[in-house]
């Protein structure tokens, strides 16, 4: 069964076909949300309303959007109510042993020993900054510079409009930017 075939299965009750729905996503939710929350227990928590959310709701999805772009606004919008609850932008500490970025963002010059530590060097400052944005900018930039999906799905998974996503893209690149700046300039 193609995806298709799958989501109209799982909306007639096919709890095998929901199954291998969720399975099929069960990794690329965990890791958004672990992105987005940056810490394990509510990385789960979060993938776990997201499947619930998914079933409760799944009569809704109508089809005119990718499902992986539906389920990135239900995790999005799971983090950012985890968010708003917490009364701070940062969940963990940045020193934390999961790193936001992993090998497969950086390029790959492992072979040179002085390059790990760089790229591990590197790595540490971008979490640190990403780690300062708001939820809401880190979310639209996490889904178009990290995820990659386009302005117009990013505007889809975060219910706002493409206006509005390039100008929070814009704010926060511009704020990462500056965050680096000052971190290369120690």
């Amino acid at each position: 069964m193609n995806e298709t075939e799958l989501i109209e299965a799982a909306k007639a009750g096919d709890r095998n076909a929901l199954g291998r729905l969720i399975k099929q996503y069960e990794q690329t939710v965990y890791n958004f949300a672990f992105k987005i929350c940056r810490d394990r227990e509510k990385a789960e928590n979060t993938m776990q309303e997201t499947f619930l959310s998914m079933v409760k709701s799944l009569h809704q999805f109508d089809g005119n959007s990718k499902l992986s772009t539906w389920l990135y606004r239900i995790v999005s919008n799971h983090c950012l109510m985890q968010a708003r609850y917490s009364n701070k932008y940062q969940f963990v500490d940045v020193e934390t042993e999961d790193s936001l970025f992993d090998d497969r963002y950086l390029s790959d010059s492992s072979k040179i020993p002085w390059k790990e530590f760089e790229n591990n060097e590197l790595r540490a400052i971008l979490d640190k900054a990403i780690s300062k944005l708001a939820p809401d900018y880190r979310v639209v930039f996490l889904l178009r510079d990290v995820e990659q999906l386009s302005t117009e799905e990013t505007a889809e998974a975060t219910n706002l409009s493409v206006a509005a996503v390039k100008s929070r893209l814009h704010r926060a690149r511009a704020f990462l930017r500056n965050e680096l700046e000052k971190e290369m300039s120690k």
